[in-house]
């Protein structure tokens, strides 16, 4: 959840707004569309469609909107589509419990194995990869590109052209 976008909103008035969107004529509709978006809505746009795009709306100001991250990712995939192109996410790879991985930094091997709740890295719990590789380089990066787990995204956009 996007931090830093919640209102001070009651569960019961945002479910109470929800339920009366069904009640809502098309003016009406269009009305609130307005207000929520500061804009008319699409003129050919269906009613069924309206009460989605509202009802979003109302949740994103109530609970919070979608991480940075997934935002940077809608907005690549838009553009690729926009100019037609193949959109290149790479998948990601999948570690199941009891999976080791192993490092080399600095001459030194680091072996990590794959726990149900997390990670083990001697003999200590962590929840994260990415807190694994910063206790090994002391300094923050990313666990799983780290431990090879997935590729930079220079790596992607080379493999992309």
């Amino acid at each position: 959840m996007k931090k830093g976008t919640r209102s001070e909103i009651d569960p019961q008035k945002l479910a109470l707004q929800l339920d009366r969107l069904s009640e809502m004529n098309a003016t009406e509709l269009r009305e609130q569309w307005q207000i929520l978006f500061g804009a008319d809505p699409p003129p050919k746009l269906r009613s069924s469609l309206i009460v989605q795009a509202i009802a979003y709306r109302l949740q994103e100001k109530a609970l919070g909107g979608l991480e940075p991250a997934t935002l940077r990712l809608l907005e690549r995939v838009a553009d690729d589509a926009a100019r037609r192109r193949v959109s290149a996410t790479p998948a990601k790879i999948r570690v199941s419990a009891g999976t080791v991985l192993i490092r080399e930094w600095h001459g030194t091997k680091h072996q990590v194995t794959v726990a149900k709740d997390g990670f083990l890295y001697h003999a200590k719990r962590f929840h994260s990869l990415s807190q694994i590789a910063r206790t090994i380089t002391g300094s923050r990066s990313s666990g799983p590109l780290f431990f090879g787990l997935k590729s930079s995204r220079k790596e992607q956009s080379n493999e992309a052209a």
